[in-house]
């Protein structure tokens, strides 16, 4: 594999010089649509009960986030490569109002199957709303300098986590569920007011014929995802792992996998370029990141059920739960990007961070009935730097391994990736977790007691309606569960930690302090005698430029216009 990109003589195109004020100010427009896609869910979980109470379909309510889920996945990779083939600003626009029709359409739904097929349309959108964002910032602001900005992001993602379940709770007591949908659209215009104003990006320069969109490529691609992703939600809850509908998923996502591989080798324009995965960085990074959403998701869903189950804490405040590692999340990713910023240096970052994730998740597994909410919150900050290390920075070193034409496919592979390595954490832990809690159930209570708690998540207020026997066995269960769960979460973390030293760090591309003069990062001057790219933003010698982002080989096809 090769981490390197071969450069040409600059094309004579510059790059419009962006100044710090005005990207903050479309940064601002960009968080508010990564906000809608990042609260939604976090919003309608808190509102599921009361939405099922009204239409019914209990039968179908895993639909509900399922059919939110398939689409965002399916969809991600197709808007990174719409966004790079006819421009980032008008695919991105577009998936802010398909993602707010889907939310109006939801919230007027009359029963749960127009619910969900509504979430799928607002599912449709949301793909768009995290790769547009990822990839616009990758355009406008260089690797070298994403740092000074990573902390807007991450606390974006803590606000969601935090603020989604409170926010949820209020709109659905005093407003009604529908709300949970409605406030979307608020939020949704600001966003799109925001964005058609600040955000002047040239329209891409065709190449003398039209596009072709790779359509057998783009149907492949989705079979084998929502495969994927049926397989990792089915599987061990609504069918066994071994029964033919889920071996059925298997063989089909398998195979269209493998049509998928061939048909990207042989398309004019693939969904998915391959040639990126020859960076060993690109790689590494994508494995790393599907890791990180493996911890990351398992982590959110089960630390607030065994706070809930085993310490007695209260559903009301579920997100609140969560602080301790999302404050330690943001500080460190703020850090982190800092760093990176005035050094350029960041090989040191997903080491940390992958030993910081095995040893947190490994803390995390020695909780039992006795922990006491101080020391979990310690163990939820371990993590939580594990995962400031790596959430950003796992997003940069991709952007920074492929050329700015492929800016939309990497930002979109890299959060697929992401995402599918959540879908993967959830169905492994939860499928552990809930063997764990029936198997120790059976063993204190009976094998009644095992199959009624199986699939049981009692909160605090009903735990203490039980009697005290059987409260004990299920605080007991949950806690045996939990440990079992973060237990493979560490082990899957330190594949993690492994990958992270096979990362070869390869200069960001972007403005940093100037060296000695017309001496490149090796001590040595450029192989033409010319002052290297650290001095004046030319070709360095490893086939990089750090001039405001772009490859010389790669003329910037948008720019911020002012």
């Amino acid at each position: 594999m090769s981490d390197t990109v071969k450069t040409a003589e600059p094309s004579g195109e510059v790059d419009a010089q962006v100044k710090p004020r005005s990207v903050r100010v479309v940064l601002m427009a960009l968080m508010i649509a990564m906000l809608l896609a990042m609260l939604d869910n976090m919003i309608i979980g808190t509102a599921m009960p009361t939405i099922v109470g009204e239409l019914g379909g209990l039968e179908h309510l895993s639909w509900v986030v399922t059919a939110y889920t398939l689409a965002t996945a399916a969809s991600t990779p197709i808007w990174g490569k719409v966004g790079d083939m006819y421009g980032r600003k008008g695919s991105f626009l577009t998936s802010i109002v398909i993602f707010l029709i889907g939310s109006a359409l939801s919230g007027m739904a009359q029963d749960m199957g127009q619910l969900i097929g509504f979430r799928a349309i607002q599912g449709l959108g949301a793909g768009g709303l995290m790769v547009g964002v990822m990839a616009i910032i990758g355009d406008l602001i260089p690797p070298r300098e994403r740092g000074k900005y990573q902390g807007m992001m991450a606390g974006v993602m803590a606000l969601a986590m935090i603020g989604g379940p409170l926010v949820g709770g209020t709109i659905t007591d005093h407003m009604g569920w529908r709300w949970s949908f409605y406030i979307n659209l608020p939020l949704g215009a600001v966003a799109l007011a925001m964005v058609t104003a600040v955000l002047h990006l040239p329209k891409k320069t065709g190449q003398g014929q039209r596009p072709r969109i790779d359509y057998l490529g783009a149907a492949l691609l989705t079979v084998a995802i929502t495969s994927t992703v049926l397989v990792t939600t089915w599987g061990g809850t609504e069918y066994a792992w071994g029964s033919g509908q889920v071996i059925g998923l298997i063989v089909a996502g398998v195979l269209s996998i493998a049509a998928f591989l061939y048909v990207e080798t042989k398309a004019a324009e693939p969904i998915m370029p391959l040639h990126i995965f020859r960076s060993r960085n690109f790689t590494l990074m994508s494995v790393i990141g599907f890791l990180v959403g493996f911890a990351m998701f398992g982590g959110v869903l089960y630390l607030p059920l065994f706070q809930q189950a085993v310490q007695g804490a209260s559903a009301t405040n579920s997100g609140l739960l969560l602080l301790p590692m999302l404050l330690s999340m943001m500080v460190v990713s703020l850090i982190a990007g800092r760093v990176t910023t005035n050094s350029g240096k960041y090989k040191m970052f997903p080491i940390i961070g992958g030993a910081l994730m095995v040893v947190g998740l490994f803390l995390l597994a020695t909780m039992d009935t006795g922990t006491t909410r101080l020391v979990s919150g310690v163990y939820m900050a371990v993590l939580g730097a594990g995962l400031g290390f790596l959430m950003q920075i796992t997003m940069l070193v991709a952007q920074n391994s492929v050329d700015m034409k492929d800016m939309g496919v990497a930002s979109s592979s890299a959060t697929l990736f992401r995402t599918l390595g959540g879908s993967f954490g959830v169905a492994l832990m939860g499928s552990l977790f809930t063997t764990r809690v029936t198997d120790t159930m059976s063993e204190r209570l009976g094998p009644e007691a095992g199959g009624a708690a199986g699939s049981a998540q009692l909160d605090a207020a009903s735990l203490a309606k039980l009697p005290e026997a059987v409260r004990d066995a299920y605080q007991h269960a949950v806690a045996a569960g939990t440990h079992s769960a973060f237990l493979l979460g560490a082990a899957i973390a330190l594949l993690g930690f492994v990958a992270a030293w096979f990362v070869k760090e390869v200069p960001l591309r972007g403005a940093g302090p100037a060296p000695a003069p017309a001496e490149g990062a090796d001590g040595e001057t450029a192989a033409d005698g010319k002052p290297s790219a650290a001095a004046d933003g030319k070709a360095t010698a490893d086939g990089r430029t750090a001039a405001d982002g772009v490859q010389s080989g790669s003329a910037p096809q948008e720019s911020l216009a002012h």
